[in-house]
């Protein structure tokens, strides 16, 4: 019974783990996974500076050195560009890094403010092509004018719309040496005073005269005081028809200056006023050349000698 007992106690079988050392523990792997994020964040650094122009590299240096500059000078970030064309600018031209905000407003608003004025420029033009057309017809409509037709030239010049009245020998627009209208002029010239009226642009009144001296000579009254006393004499006629005082710009006598038949300077042909309606840019020219003076209340126009 003693020899049952011994064959039914149970063996207890011991196994015994040996555990690793500290040294060959999973640490090693997060190092090299560390290791590896760095490495491949160094060569993607490096591709980037390789890959960044001269202008986006002096842009990030200006951002850190002074990021209050670059912000108020406009722009999301200095080296920053929305486009993909290389170099960060907003178009081809735009070889050196990113184009801060504030220059493609100025550029917008510069390239805004050429359109405009070619806008103007050619509403102008327009204005003036239409305002030719009418003093044309005014003049075919009226027997009393037409009859003045062949002595009235019109053409289109850089300052504006010129309107030329031009003497003949049988039909003169003044006496000899004097600066008093005829009657049949004055008639053409208040028509014209009312047709010019009817549109905004400026003028300038000419006085020619031929080459013919005075009597008195250089030193007495000569051609340059009758040029000027018959441009503001055709000017008084253009007002007593209607066109404003103030629209009047200037008003000048230029003598035999200015020749309209050059081979005969003692020709009635060279006899004339000059009426300029003027365009924006010749009047901006004239008006830049003026003293900076305050204009009077009651501005009064003088002739002035070439």
């Amino acid at each position: 019974m003693a020899g049952d007992t011994k064959k039914l106690q149970p063996i207890i079988v011991k196994k015994v783990k040996k555990g690793g050392h500290a040294a060959h523990g999973g640490a090693w792997k997060i190092a090299y996974a560390d290791f590896v994020t760095a490495m491949m964040a160094f060569f993607l650094l490096m591709w980037l500076l390789g890959s960044t122009t001269e202008g986006d590299k002096k842009g990030i240096a200006d951002y850190f050195q002074s990021p209050l500059k670059v912000a108020m000078l406009g722009g999301s970030g200095a080296g920053d560009a929305s486009s993909l064309i290389k170099g960060g600018g907003t178009d081809l031209t735009r070889q050196g890094g990113q184009v801060k905000q504030g220059e493609v407003e100025s550029e917008k608003r510069t390239y805004n403010l050429h359109a405009l004025k070619e806008d103007q420029r050619r509403a102008e033009r327009t204005r003036l092509q239409e305002l030719k057309q009418k003093v044309e017809e005014k003049i075919s409509v009226s027997p009393a004018l037409a009859a003045l037709g062949g002595q009235i030239k019109l053409d289109m010049t850089a300052e504006g719309l010129r309107i030329q009245i031009v003497d003949e020998g049988n039909r003169p627009m003044f006496d000899s040496g004097s600066p008093v209208v005829k009657p049949y002029m004055r008639a053409l010239l208040q028509e014209l005073g009312a047709v010019l009226a009817e549109v905004p642009n400026r003028l300038t009144v000419e006085g020619h005269t031929d080459a013919k001296p005075f009597g008195a000579g250089e030193r007495g009254y000569s051609n340059w005081e009758l040029s000027a006393d018959r441009a503001n004499a055709s000017r008084r006629e253009m007002v007593a028809g209607g066109l404003p005082e103030a629209r009047m710009l200037r008003v000048q006598g230029l003598a035999s200056s200015k020749l309209l038949d050059t081979q005969a300077p003692e020709s009635p042909a060279n006899r004339r006023i000059s009426i300029i309606v003027m365009n924006r840019d010749a009047e901006d020219a004239v008006l830049k050349n003026l003293p900076d003076v305050e204009e009077p209340q009651a501005p009064a126009a003088s002739a002035s000698a070439g």
